[in-house]
């Protein structure tokens, strides 16, 4: 993996300013419905051509985050009530946006009695009644069978929850949650049946190859079958360090690796985040079910 210093980002990391008539309609869109996303809170780095796309990935149950990543922008403050109208603006703005696929995440609410398990599901129904297949990424809701049961209930098409990194790495990144935990999660999602389960991790955290060959057994274990792997940037000084940056043949090389190890759909590549080509990857994955 090449070793950079973490304030020079290489050119394969740059992308393009340009906005369309899209990423205007969305961005409208978006504030006419008071909706939160991933792309602007978590400074997503394809923002601008997701929504050029006409596509968003929808961000419920606040602003604000009860957990303290070390990797992550949302902020981390003091959440406020869930909006009872929020999943009623999200399956609005999928039906002006004419998505076919919807990706729904949020923030973590550990001060919630469910975790916002409840909003989630009601969220999901909301777009499936529309028609529209739905894919959630959830937080863990403090590996709570209860809350994971309401959220599958609804018949998310895929479910999704990150262990965002190897397991060594877990403690100092992600310290309010385990890699134990999230496995959990995932085995018992893919225990339910009925949506296809997925995972992602960053890379270039300072993790070594056969770690991250290891995570991915461990995933397949877990009963994972769609995997997405992208390149950690940090972003405030604040935040963990980038140890280094991944060339696009790196990113390839894994990408191939994972599949071989039995991934029925898989992202990798500098630019990759949880949701990037969301829509390509359920059908890819739906393509290649036995």
């Amino acid at each position: 993996m090449q070793q950079c210093p973490p304030k020079r980002l290489p050119a394969w990391m740059r992308t393009s300013r340009r906005t369309d008539r899209s990423f205007v309609r969305v961005q409208r869109l978006l504030e006419a419905e008071s909706l939160c996303t991933v792309c602007q809170d978590a400074k997503c780095p394809n923002r601008l051509q997701c929504w050029n796309e006409g596509t968003a990935t929808f961000m419920i149950l606040g602003h604000a985050c009860t957990r303290n990543c070390r990797f992550c922008a949302v902020q981390k403050t003091v959440p406020r009530e869930p909006d009872p109208n929020e999943p009623a603006s999200v399956a609005r703005a999928v039906k002006a946006m004419n998505l076919r696929h919807a990706v729904i995440t949020s923030v973590t609410r550990d001060d919630l009695p469910d975790g916002g398990a409840g909003h989630f599901a009601g969220t999901v129904r909301m777009i499936r009644a529309a028609g529209v297949t739905v894919e959630v990424l959830v937080p863990d809701f403090n590996g709570c069978a209860a809350a994971l049961e309401t959220v599958l209930d609804a018949r998310p098409d895929v479910f999704g929850h990150n262990i965002e990194t190897v397991r060594r790495l877990q403690a100092v990144v992600r310290p309010m949650a385990s890699y134990e935990r999230s496995l959990a999660v995932l085995r018992a999602a893919a225990a339910h049946g009925g949506a296809l389960v997925k995972s992602g991790l960053m890379l270039g955290m300072g993790e070594t190859r056969a770690e991250i060959l290891q995570a991915m057994d461990d995933l397949l274990e877990a009963g994972c079958e769609l995997l997405t792997m992208g390149q950690y940037l940090a972003p405030t000084p604040d935040h963990y360090p980038a140890a280094s940056y991944l060339a696009p043949e790196e990113f390839d090389e894994l990408g191939d690796a994972a599949r071989a190890k039995g991934f029925r759909a898989v992202a990798s590549g500098p630019l990759v985040r949880s949701s990037y080509r969301a829509a390509q990857m359920f059908v890819q994955a739906q393509g290649a079910k036995p």
